[in-house]
C-alpha cells in the first residue's frame, strides 16, 4: 500500500511539473564599441565635416589678386571623435518573437560646435518571428545595406557616393522563401533632413503628413547578396509663402540596386542609386523653389546619380582594397529659373558638376586591433549653374590626395 502511494505522489508531481510553463527568458545585455583614433592630410581645401575628419570633395578654384589659387592649400589633423560606445540587450519574447533592442551612439556630434560631444547613432527595438520580424525606432536608412557599404578607412564610408545616415522608422521585414525578403519602411528624417527654407531643422520633413515609404526586394545565399529598392519621399518645405498659406508638397523618388559576392579569399561589393532630392542621405543635390501662379511656389527636385565598387580581401591578417566612386548631379526638367535652391554641392552660381574617387588600403589586423594606412586621391569638377541647375559652362577640375592611418581597438 505505501509503495502504490509513493508512486501515486511521484505521478501527481510529475504531472504538476508538466503543467508548469516554461520560465521566461532571462534580460541579457552587452556592452560593445571601439576606441579609434584617426590622422589624415590633404593637399587641398575640401568641403568637410568635423574639422576635416569627413572630407567630402576638392573646393573649387579660388583665385587671389595675384592669381594664387587659395583653396589649393593642404590640411592635417589628429581625431577619435568617432569612437563608439553600444549596448545590446535582449529579453522574454513578445508574442512569440524574439525581443532585442539597441542603443548606441559616437562622439562625432550632431554640428560642428557640438564636436567631441555623445549623439545618438542607433535606438530601436525588434520582434523577430520565424518569417516576420518588426522594427521599431532610429537605424540606419533603408539606402544604407550594412552588409554592403564600402569598406574605406575614411569614416565617410563612401559619403557622397554611398547613401549614410538613421532615421526614426517603422520596419517590416518578410522572408518570402529561404533565399528571398520583402522589406518596407516607413521613416521620418532627424539629423540628416531635407535642407529647410524656415532655417528650422527638418521642417520640410515634419510639415509632410505622409512619410518617406521605401519598398525592396533581396536575394540572399552563401556566396551572393542582391537587392533592388525603391522609394518615396514626400517634402513640404513650406508652410506658407509671403503671408500666404502653402499647400505645395515635394514628392522625390529614387531607386537603387546593390550586390555583393563573398568568396574564400576576396569579396566584391558594388551599388548604384539614381534619385532626385538625396540631400537627406548626405549627397550631391537637393531641391529648387519655383513662381507658380495661385500658388507661391513650387517645388522640385534635383537628380543625383551615384555608383561605387568596393574589393578587398578576405585575409584574418593583412588584407588590402580598393575603392572606387562616381557621382554627379543632373539638374531639374524645368525650363523657369529657379527662386531659390536648397541642396549639398550647388548654389546658384557655381555647382559640383561630378566627383570621382579612388582609394587603397591595406587592414593589418590582429586579435581585436586593426591598423589601417589608406591612399585617397578625389577629383571634382566645378562649373556654373545653368538655368535648369545642370552644371556647365566654365569648368574647373580640381583634385585632392588625401593620406590616413586608423587604428582602431573593438572591444
Amino acid at each position: 500500500m505505501k509503495k502504490t502511494l509513493f508512486i501515486a505522489a511521484l505521478l501527481c508531481t510529475a504531472f504538476v511539473f508538466s503543467q508548469e510553463k516554461t520560465p521566461p527568458k532571462p534580460f541579457k545585455t552587452e556592452l560593445y564599441g571601439f576606441a579609434r583614433v584617426d590622422y589624415s592630410i590633404d593637399t587641398r581645401q575640401s568641403a568637410q565635416v568635423r574639422e576635416f575628419h569627413l572630407n567630402l570633395w576638392p573646393l573649387d578654384k579660388k583665385i587671389d589678386s595675384k592669381g594664387a589659387d587659395i583653396n589649393a592649400s593642404g590640411a592635417s589633423n589628429f581625431l577619435s571623435v568617432v569612437s563608439r560606445l553600444g549596448v545590446k540587450a535582449s529579453g522574454p519574447d513578445v508574442w512569440g518573437a524574439k525581443a532585442s533592442g539597441v542603443l548606441e551612439g559616437d562622439f562625432f556630434g550632431n554640428t560642428e560646435q557640438s564636436i567631441a560631444l555623445f549623439r545618438l547613432r542607433h535606438a530601436y527595438a525588434k520582434l523577430d518571428w520565424e518569417k516576420t520580424s518588426l522594427t521599431f525606432g532610429q537605424t540606419w536608412y533603408p539606402q544604407f545595406i550594412p552588409e554592403v557599404f564600402p569598406g574605406v578607412a575614411n569614416f565617410s564610408t563612401g559619403i557622397p557616393f554611398n547613401p549614410f545616415g538613421w532615421a526614426t522608422q517603422f520596419r517590416l521585414d518578410q522572408k518570402l522563401s529561404n533565399q528571398f525578403k520583402f522589406s518596407f519602411i516607413a521613416y521620418k528624417d532627424r539629423e540628416f533632413g531635407a535642407f529647410p527654407i524656415d532655417g528650422k531643422q527638418n521642417s520640410p520633413v515634419y510639415n509632410s503628413v505622409i512619410p518617406a515609404m521605401h519598398g525592396k526586394i533581396e536575394f540572399r545565399n552563401k556566396s551572393v547578396i542582391a537587392g533592388l529598392g525603391a522609394e518615396l519621399y514626400p517634402n513640404k518645405p513650406l508652410i506658407e509663402s509671403n503671408g500666404v498659406k502653402s499647400n505645395e508638397t515635394l514628392n522625390s523618388t529614387s531607386v537603387l540596386a546593390y550586390f555583393k559576392y563573398n568568396a574564400e579569399k576576396f569579396h566584391i561589393k558594388a551599388y548604384g542609386i539614381s534619385g532626385e532630392n538625396l540631400h537627406h542621405l548626405v549627397m550631391l543635390g537637393g531641391y529648387a523653389s519655383y513662381a507658380n501662379g495661385t500658388n507661391p511656389v513650387t517645388y522640385e527636385g534635383i537628380r543625383t546619380n551615384s555608383f561605387w565598387l568596393d574589393i578587398a580581401s578576405n585575409s584574418a591578417t593583412t588584407a588590402p582594397g580598393f575603392f572606387f566612386g562616381f557621382t554627379n548631379q543632373d539638374g531639374t526638367s524645368a525650363n523657369t529659373s529657379a527662386l531659390g535652391i536648397y541642396g549639398r554641392g550647388i548654389n546658384s552660381t557655381r555647382g559640383v558638376k561630378d566627383i570621382v574617387r579612388a582609394s587603397a588600403r591595406i587592414d593589418f589586423k590582429q586579435n581585436k586591433f586593426r591598423l589601417t594606412p589608406e591612399i585617397e586621391y578625389t577629383a571634382a569638377t566645378h562649373g556654373n549653374t545653368q538655368k535648369d541647375l545642370s552644371i556647365s559652362g566654365i569648368e574647373n577640375k580640381v583634385a585632392n590626395f588625401r593620406a590616413t592611418v586608423s587604428a582602431v581597438y573593438s572591444f
